[in-house]
């Protein structure tokens, strides 16, 4: 970090001035240590308090010289002073993404003549916006690069004289690309597709349930090997006698010295030091040299260095590896092991990458019955986003026991002394260069995730399996940490009776994980999965229409939901096209025709009709678990929905049919049952008179 050698504009900020004077520091940094406004590079990480988050610079460096002592002033008064009105204070990473964005406006605006912001005209600004629809090819990202310019604005005050003499958004379409204008949207981040994301939790239950224990034994056994070695710095006839020892080993189990390097007969000599626990050069004398060539000729050199540890998980009945190797399978395993245990809390908690990364040695608690069932699972972690506080507060979440399994494994994962469980694992080559914050990266578990797919594939292209991850539009789908809770929130919301690789039934999930932090409205979590089920319940009614199903429902209130799904119709024809999610959202937000469709009966939902609420009960939907269909006047029939009725009689009339093997109370009950729900579809035609006294 050197000194500028150009005049700060006149402001009251000393060249001295700590650039991150008035935020708050992690533990153990001094303010003291910290960038100051004279340094040409601004290091931020000080500042940063989540354990994923990656080490952050400004680089003043990269920035044209003739605009760099107003672009420090306008990034000292971002991290420092109170924003301007209506504006928010912007967190560390934002900062670093405006700088980011900025430097594109700098460099469009260094090859022209100009040496003051102020000297800017609205048509230099649509000079620019035009160059941006020329090379940008995002729309979000010129969205990005535009507001980064009009930080010269709405920060002026900071900035002396040289700063933007107009609004940029007095320009409106000029400036926002018209009717493309880019707005926020609930959730940016792509669904995992169920084809990807039911091999990948597969095989990422296999990994922690089944060869956890192999992975962590070779972890194990790979780290003794590592310890400071011991020497006989005399004679080094203690070497000698391990040695004689470990030969006799080796061809007592038959076992291939290890190999796979350019030495002597491809012996790896290193390896076998380690195992002697001396150094190479002990190895090398001759009377030494002799035990090993003996033992060479005798069992041979493997074709790489392999740990001992026994494999013992099994696949499909059979040892799914054959051997793990000291150099290369180790450090693949332990990174795809913590991707698969990644997988299975993100995925089944609906914690964000931040909250996951922040879990502990000890978060997990279990409680249980006095039969010793467990009954509840809790972790515990940090929550950030909309806290209102840098530090985060304590959160726990409910959760099953694939994602307690998961805790368990990267507790042992980790040694005692590390409490963050994804911390760099001590197996990792940079694991003695820990990083400041504690945790991965967020692009490191992206690359983790990924390589857990690849592994996966390549090892199913081996062995002739076919429950691999398979290509999305014939590419492989790149996974990222932010696309689990996206995902969950989907299939909760469209899918709450299916299952997640047919072990874990999303309804059961979504009851469990929203009583914990999930729940709350500061998660958002429950939002989320709400808005899921909005567009998925929309989508289906649209299709009701299109295909003119409701034209055929029967029941109490048929005519009601006829009525109300045509002018749901027509509000979706007068869009012209086969609205996007989007369009879907508002469509339902604001002409919801109040309709459930469920498997045994659409609700048309009446408030004043509801049996499935109490008096005064604030929901403003109907309660799925509490209908009463036989009763309800909310109730219409589709044609699946009578189907469903059918096949529950044939499965009572079979049960009725085995007389001897029920009691006669249980009889009692079906005949009573079986004969409501037959006057019941009698009474709405779907059964003929006969047939009803059946």
């Amino acid at each position: 970090m050197g000194l500028i050698h150009h005049p700060l504009p006149d402001t009251p900020a000393s060249p001295d001035a700590l650039v991150l004077g008035r935020r708050r520091l992690r533990s153990g940094v001094r303010r003291s240590d910290t960038s100051r406004l004279r340094d040409d590079v601004w290091r931020l990480s000080p500042a940063l308090h989540q354990r994923q988050q990656s080490a952050l610079i400004l680089n003043f460096l990269a920035i044209p010289v003739r605009f760099r002592p107003t672009v420090k002033l306008l990034f000292y008064a971002l991290l420092n002073t109170k924003p301007p009105a209506g504006q928010q204070r912007l967190e560390m990473v934002t900062i670093h993404g405006y700088f980011q964005a900025f430097k594109e406006f700098l460099d469009w605006l260094d090859s022209r003549p100009y040496g003051r912001f102020n000297s800017l005209t609205p048509d230099d600004l649509r000079q620019f916006q035009r160059h941006l629809q020329a090379t940008v090819s995002s729309a979000g990202q010129r969205a990005n690069h535009r507001r980064s310019v009009r930080l010269l604005w709405t920060w002026r005050e900071h900035l002396a004289d040289d700063h933007l003499a107009l609004d940029p958004e007095r320009l409106e379409d000029d400036w926002h690309e018209g009717k493309s204008r880019v707005r926020k949207r609930e959730n940016a981040n792509p669904r995992i597709p169920e084809q990807v994301v039911s091999p990948l939790v597969i095989w990422s239950l296999r990994f922690v349930d089944d060869f956890a224990d192999d992975i962590l034994a070779a972890q194990d056994e790979w780290l003794a090997l590592q310890k400071k070695t011991r020497r006989d710095s005399q004679t080094g006839q203690g070497a000698r006698r391990r040695l004689a020892a470990l030969m006799r080993r080796y061809r007592e189990e038959r076992r291939p010295l290890p190999g796979g390097t350019g030495g002597q007969h491809g012996i790896n000599i290193r390896h076998l030091a380690r195992e002697v626990d001396c150094d190479r050069q002990t190895l090398m004398a001759p009377a030494s040299w002799e035990l090993i060539e003996q033992a060479r000729r005798d069992v041979g050199v493997d074709d790489s260095t392999y740990l001992r540890t026994e494999i013992r998980g099994l696949l499909d009945g059979e040892s799914w590896l054959r051997r793990i190797s000291y150099d290369e399978d180790l450090a693949v395993l332990v990174r795809i092991l913590t991707a698969a245990s990644y997988t299975l809390v993100a995925y089944l908690s609906g914690m964000r990458d931040s909250e996951v990364k922040h879990l502990r040695r000890g978060c997990l608690t279990i409680a249980a019955d006095r039969t010793g069932k467990i009954t509840r699972s809790k972790i515990t972690s940090m929550a950030f986003k909309g806290e209102g506080t840098p530090l985060g507060v304590e959160a726990t979440w409910v959760v099953g026991r694939p994602v307690a399994r998961a805790v368990e494994v990267l507790e042992r994962l980790q040694p005692k002394r590390q409490r963050w469980l994804f911390a760099i694992p001590p197996s990792s080559h940079t694991h003695n260069k820990p990083r400041s914050t504690g945790a991965k990266t967020t692009k490191a578990t992206n690359n983790d995730l990924n390589l857990l797919v690849t592994w996966i594939n390549d090892y199913c292209r081996r062995h002739g399996r076919t429950d691999h991850v398979p290509d999305v539009s014939k590419r492989p789908w790149r996974l990222s940490t932010a696309q689990f809770r996206r995902t969950l929130a989907w299939f909760i919301g469209r899918r709450p009776g299916g299952s997640i690789a047919g072990a874990i039934q999303y309804r059961h999930l979504s009851v469990q994980m929203f009583e914990g932090y999930a729940g709350t409205s500061k998660a958002g979590f429950r939002a989320e999965a709400q808005q899921e089920a909005l567009l998925a319940r929309g989508e289906g009614l649209s299709l009701m229409v299109d295909r003119h199903e409701h034209e055929r429902l029967r029941g109490p209130s048929a005519d009601e939901a006829r009525v109300r799904l045509d002018r749901f119709g027509d509000r979706v024809r007068f869009l012209g096209k086969t609205p996007d999610d989007g369009q879907m959202r508002k469509l339902m937000e604001r002409n919801d025709p109040q309709i459930y469709p469920g498997r045994f009966v659409t609700c048309t939902d009446n408030a004043n009709r509801r049996l499935c609420r109490l008096p005064g009960e604030a929901d403003t939907t109907p309660d799925p678990g509490q209908c009463k269909p036989l009763a309800c006047r909310n109730v219409a029939l589709t044609d699946s929905n009578i189907q469903a009725w059918l096949q529950r009689l044939a499965e009572q009339d079979a049960r009725l049919r085995a007389a001897d093997a029920l009691a006669p109370r249980v009889r009692v009950r079906l005949e009573e049952d079986s004969a409501e729900i037959r006057g019941f579809l009698a009474r709405v035609g779907a059964l003929e008179p006969g047939e009803a006294s059946a």
